[in-house]
């Protein structure tokens, strides 16, 4: 029965218990398979060949206009009720669903063949003691599977054995984080022994315990028994899929979970079905319309009831009623008369319109060349056709830090070298320079080891190299010595560092190509190549990096047998142990780090100090004793780390870019001028965190403080939020000021929005956002956060990512949209109103859960600036526009009952009821809604500002729409009474009569045509070929229709269906008819001409003022100023150039993470290498490859 409801796509959720633990067993199927784990194939789809259709309609008829429709088309086959023809109804339906199915179909087609093509993915697993060949989907839970070099990890696997030293594989997470950083993964020994033995692996039958399926990446908690012994198992064990193997031939792994049971599906979580507010008011709005039409029937009713019993006795002589029907019978069928007749108050062809209007704004997003990125052959574009006018309403976007707002490629830019900073470029008359691609960069051509893709354009810095400087080059092999990078050299003088982090990188490859190679390392020695000379020191210590210390010293001798310790660390604990001689040294230094941190650089200081042979050798006995101590190792160890580091010499400073994404701080300079606030929310560290800020111009030294929350307690963080929202406002009320909100009964707490004197920034850390995310303290989190302007969000998870999204949505009423490129941001994503995926060379995973992507972060101010707003501009517009025009058409109905005794007949032409909304008021309405825009998208950015009025739904509210309805209302009078009182007792220029019935109907209706197409052009701001042509031709074809069904010839045909014979060439070529048309357009239209008038002079509004401003620019305004390159200083470290993890100097020297041995060579500057080191001059930018700590916590790096 399971697989039949499955094959119908009906899996019951609660089929299965809730698993509490997985237990699995190596290499048996038949064991695992009593689990019942999921299988390794996944599905995104929704419908299969069987579902698709009683699905699709269930769906469709779940909204309410469409299930209104249907009941419509019921009434409407009764005859004694129905006065309109069923085809006025099933027609414009059938079309509508049609459409939707289709729509819905062609998507679901694309997810098949998505799914199919994961699943048919081919991998080799371990069956029967031989490797075979097989599908993903056909991977089991207990399977041991062979993965090589450049593979997608097929499932979450444990890592049994490698084809790499101590069992170790490299792997880009890029799909999971976004990060290209290679990450170690380690095997337990006792698995790594296996190797690639088919036989031994075939008999491995170790039995897993471990935590039942979750999205938590960076944990994992299991244990492993093999042979009587049980291992524990940690997330440094663990391959994830999405993961791709790098860097390492082979390797072996056990599946845990599979398909939707893998961290990678449970991150991607349940699929939101997303509205906007447009949608979410137009239901509300829609049931209003209901009611009123329930009212205008009631009313109509009860006057035919008053009038079948007053008069109706009087027609019964040649209209005698039938039998059981009396005026209460009467009136209440023609309620149901009038439902019908009046059902073009919510007609059907609304939903058709929208549809497409936003199909045709998801085009222009995706043909926007502006919003195409060649590097990578990256168009934007629009993965939902739903969502478009939502993003001219943002307030809130939450963004990811690392691949969204950086590159992740830290680059080394400048110095500062005894009393003299490196890395400006300066012109002959001294003046600084602008560094652009275009710049004369330094030429290494001389250093065959040099990495041809580090780029420097400071050439007096290689020439003070060149001429022996000793202070610079102590400066450098500081840079090459004091580090715990790996070298590998698989061929000779081909160099590739891999570096915990790429801050580290960096310095080490400047290092390399100013002529001090770092080449390679044992746990006891480092070698280097200094100026073509190959030395190797002897590596005596390490005195690691924490968070705490904030520096990372080595102590090492010289070939010479000097000894000498080299620190490298942030400048404020630097500068408290150097010796007093350096003063004057670090004042200039100082001044040079503060222009660095001005221009938002990442700084490190550099010191050095010779030690005493005999103060060495003691110091490194207690070193000793400290660290194999028992109990207080740290407090001992940081003792001996204290003693030794003192009285440093100054070398110099260095200063690391983090590479933002092109445009960055100017896309969030113009979103903050248009009222949107950005918060980041990333799983990074503090310092890098609060740095970015500052690069991104989002956190300011101008700023009135901003505040840090790092408690360690929930009362800690409710008081560093309480004490930070009294000082942004003192006089703030204890208790949140709430709206009221809600609709239908669905209420919601909303908080008020608080202003603030001045701008602030809060930095709250993952652990401190722990306890603010608390049911109790969420709304001082977010009363707090709301007040600042910047809020950054470091050291989270994808659920608090998630958590924070929903709050905001919660208690805000406000449009919310997150931005992010990994796995760690789908949650996010799919949680916010609007999902924005970075598309590119990194992971598509949150790409596929996106609304709409593109490659760069800069392209979202166009799509919020530009298409968000003309889109949501556009929609108001159609749908202000629409509601005027049937409200108009089915008024005129409302007044025609009082003269025709309520008897439910139609004032107009049934044709023309049918083709009204489905032909001839169409086509223009849809090209104003296509092509409209009020300004040009070059003044959308010269004016950001234009964007508020989207946030503030001013362009279409409840009160806009009451607005149409008086609106409606007052053109139905017009066009009623003024054709009823110019056609009573009026007779044709001939003498015969013209005040029949069908004349009525025929001046009705072409007056109610032209008056809302001359409303359609009052409304359009922007006009093209297109909009002209379906005007006028909407027009023509109304006429050409007319004339053709009043004709003898379709009568004669189709008698019971055309029966205003001759009525179109009798009526309208009387003057007096034109001159009523006329009449009743110049009074249609007269008190919008004047009402909008006073407005835009009393009291204009933004847009308004800027279409001024263009209009008296005759053209394109001119490019905005470039901003001359002012240098900023500043005090603030922010974030220093060192994002290391604690514990690596212990891997180093334990000679655990050595790769294969260096290769015996000799190095030589020959000619050869100069010429392979300039053909290679133009390769893009370097990439860092970290490694991550493997012996203390981890946390995820967004």
């Amino acid at each position: 029965m399971d697989s039949v409801m499955s094959f119908f796509g009906l899996d019951c959720a609660k089929r299965k218990e809730k698993e509490e633990e997985r237990h699995l067993r190596a290499n048996d199927r038949e064991f695992n398979l009593s689990y019942k784990y999921a299988t390794n194939s996944i599905k995104t789809s929704k419908y299969n060949l069987f579902t698709f259709l009683p699905l699709n309609l269930f769906e469709q008829f779940q909204r309410i206009a469409n299930a209104y429709f249907l009941f419509l088309l019921i009434l409407q086959l009764i005859p004694e009720i129905s006065s309109l023809s069923w085809f006025t109804t099933v027609v414009p339906l059938v079309l509508v669903l049609s459409i939707t199915a289709a729509k819905d179909a062609s998507d679901d087609i694309n997810r098949h063949k998505s799914d199919k093509q994961v699943n048919n993915r081919k991998v080799e697993v371990l069956i029967n003691g031989e490797l075979k060949s097989e599908k993903w989907m056909d991977v089991q839970v207990g399977d041991i599977i062979r993965l090589e070099n450049n593979q997608f990890v097929t499932a979450d696997l444990l890592l049994l054995s490698s084809s790499e030293p101590l069992n170790l594989i490299y792997i880009e997470t890029a799909e999971l984080d976004g990060e290209t950083n290679l990450k170690v993964k380690q095997a337990l020994t006792v698995t790594g022994e296996m190797g690639d033995n088919i036989e031994r692996l075939a008999a491995f039958d170790g039995e897993v315990h471990c935590e039942p399926p979750n999205n938590r990446l960076d944990k994992f908690t299991g244990t492993l028994t093999f042979r009587g012994e049980k291992y524990s198992l940690d997330n440094e064990k663990i391959l994830l899929r999405g993961c791709t193997l790098r860097n390492t031939e082979w390797c072996f792994g056990l599946v845990l979970f599979g398909g939707p049971d893998t961290k990678l599906m449970q991150n991607c979580g349940r699929t939101i079905f997303k509205r906007t507010s447009i949608d979410h008011l137009m239901n509300v709005l829609v049931l209003c319309i209901f009611g009123f039409l329930a009212f205008m029937c009631t009313v109509l009713a009860i006057g035919n009831g008053i009038w079948e019993y007053q008069d109706g006795s009087v027609f019964m002589a040649f209209l005698p009623r039938q039998d059981g029907v009396d005026a209460a019978f009467s009136a209440f069928l023609t309620f149901w008369s009038y439902v019908i007749i009046l059902n073009t108050v919510v007609p059907i062809s609304l939903y058709v319109s929208v549809e497409i209007i936003r199909l045709g704004n998801s085009f222009y997003i995706d043909w926007d060349r502006k919003m195409y990125y060649p590097r990578s052959d990256t168009p934007a574009e629009a993965r939902t056709t739903t969502l478009n006018e939502e993003l001219g309403q943002i307030k809130y976007i939450f963004s990811d830090k690392t691949g969204t707002l950086t590159q992740n490629i830290m680059t080394f830019n400048k110095c500062s070298i005894n009393r003299r900073s490196y890395g400006d470029v300066v012109d002959f008359a001294g003046q600084r320079v602008e560094i652009t691609e275009k710049t004369e960069r330094v030429d290494f051509s001389y250093n065959p080891l040099a990495d041809p893709k580090f780029h420097f354009h400071d050439h007096s810095l290689v020439e003070t190299v060149k001429l022996g400087n000793p202070e610079v080059h102590a400066f450098f092999r500081l840079l090459s010595l004091c580090h715990t990078v790996m070298a590998e050299e698989k061929k000779e003088g081909d160099l590739l560092y891999q570096a915990q982090s790429p801050d580290e990188g960096a310095l080490v490859t400047a290092a390399r190509n100013f002529g001090f190679v770092f080449r390679s390392r044992t746990p006891e020695t480092i070698t280097i190549v200094e100026m073509g000379v190959q030395r190797s020191y002897d590596l005596l210590a390490i005195l690691d990096f924490n968070n705490v210390r904030k520096r990372m010293s080595v102590i090492v001798r010289s070939p010479e047998g000097k000894l000498s310790l080299y620190c490298k660390g942030a400048d404020t604990i630097v500068y408290e142990r150097l010796h007093r001689s350096c003063n004057k040294l670090m004042d200039v230094t100082t001044e040079h780090l503060n222009e660095f941190a001005g221009e938002g650089l990442r700084t490190l200081v550099l010191a050095y100090k010779d030690l005493d042979e005999d103060y060495f050798q003691e110091w490194k006995q207690r070193h000793h004793e400290a660290s194999t101590a028992l109990e207080n190792r740290e407090e001992m160890l940081d003792e001996l780390y204290e003693e030794i580091e003192k009285d440093l010499l100054l070398l110099g400073a260095t200063a690391i870019e983090d590479k933002l994404q092109d445009g960055v701080p100017q896309t969030i300079e113009q979103l903050a001028k248009a009222d949107i606030k950005i918060w980041v929310l990333t799983g990074d560290k503090q310092e890098t965190a609060e740095n970015i800020g500052y690069s991104c111009n989002m956190l300011r030294e101008e700023m009135n403080e901003v505040f840090i929350v790092a408690g360690n307690s929930p009362e800690e963080v409710r008081e560093e939020l309480r004490n930070a929202r009294l000082k942004m406002k003192p006089d703030a009320e204890d208790e949140p000021l709430f709206l009221k909100s809600g609709m239908l009964g669905k209420k919601t707490k909303v908080v008020a929005e608080e202003t603030v004197d001045g701008e602030y920034g809060l930095v709250i850390n993952g652990h401190s956002l722990a306890y603010a995310l608390d049911k109790s303290m969420e709304l001082e989190l977010l009363r707090t956060a709301c007040m600042c302007k910047t809020v950054i969000c470091c050291r989270v998870t994808p659920l608090q990512k998630a958590q924070v999204v929903e709050l905001v949505k919660k208690h805000k009423n406000a449009v919310t949209l997150a931005i992010g490129d990994g796995a760690n941001d789908v949650s996010m994503i799919k949680a916010a109103h609007i999902g924005v995926g970075i598309s590119g060379q990194e992971g598509m995973q949150a790409v596929l859960s996106s609304d709409f992507s593109f490659a760069q972060f800069r392209y979202l101010q166009r799509l919020l600036l530009v298409h968000g707003r003309w889109s949501y501009l556009r929609m108001c517009k159609f749908l202000r526009y629409f509601f005027y025009k049937n409200f108009t058409f089915t008024f005129v109905h409302f007044w025609y009952a009082f003269f025709c005794g309520f008897s439910a007949q139609t004032v107009y032409d049934e044709w023309f009821i049918t083709l009204y909304n489905l032909v001839y008021t169409a086509l223009p309405v849809l090209g104003m809604s296509l092509f409209d825009q009020d300004v040009t998208d070059t003044w959308s950015f010269q004016y950001p500002q234009l964007y508020i009025p989207g946030q503030l739904n001013m362009y279409f509210s409840k009160t806009a729409f009451v607005k149409c309805l008086l609106h409606s209302c007052y053109s139905s009078l017009v066009l009623f009474f003024i054709p009823y009182a110019t056609m009573h007792d009026t007779v044709r220029d001939d003498g015969r009569d013209i005040a029949d019935y069908q004349s009525f109907a025929l001046l009705a209706q072409t007056c109610l045509l032209i008056a809302v197409c001359i409303q359609l052009g009052l409304d359009t701001a922007y006009w093209t070929a297109v909009n002209q042509f379906f005007l006028w031709g909407s027009l023509s074809v109304y006429f050409a229709i007319t004339f053709t069904m009043y004709s003898n010839g379709m009568y004669l045909i189709f008698t019971a269906s055309f029966p205003f014979i001759g009525t179109a060439r009798n009526s309208l070529n009387q003057p007096n008819v034109w001159l009523t048309i006329l009449l009743t357009s110049i009074l249609c239209v007269l008190p919008v001409v004047a009402y909008r008038f006073l407005l835009i002079q009393l009291w204009p509004t933004i847009n308004d003022k800027v279409r001024f401003k263009m209009k008296q620019a005759k053209a394109a305004p001119p490019p905005p100023p470039r901003r001359a390159h002012v240098r900023r200083t500043s005090s603030r470290r922010s974030g220093y150039a060192f994002s290391h993890a604690q514990g690596y100097g212990d891997l180093v020297t334990s000679g655990r993470y050595l790769r294969r041995p260096a290769i015996n060579r000799s190095a030589m500057f020959s000619p050869a290498g100069r010429q392979q080191g300039s053909a290679q001059g133009e390769a893009p930018p370097q990439r860092y490859q970290p490694i991550r700590d493997h012996a203390r916590d981890h946390h995820p790096t967004p």
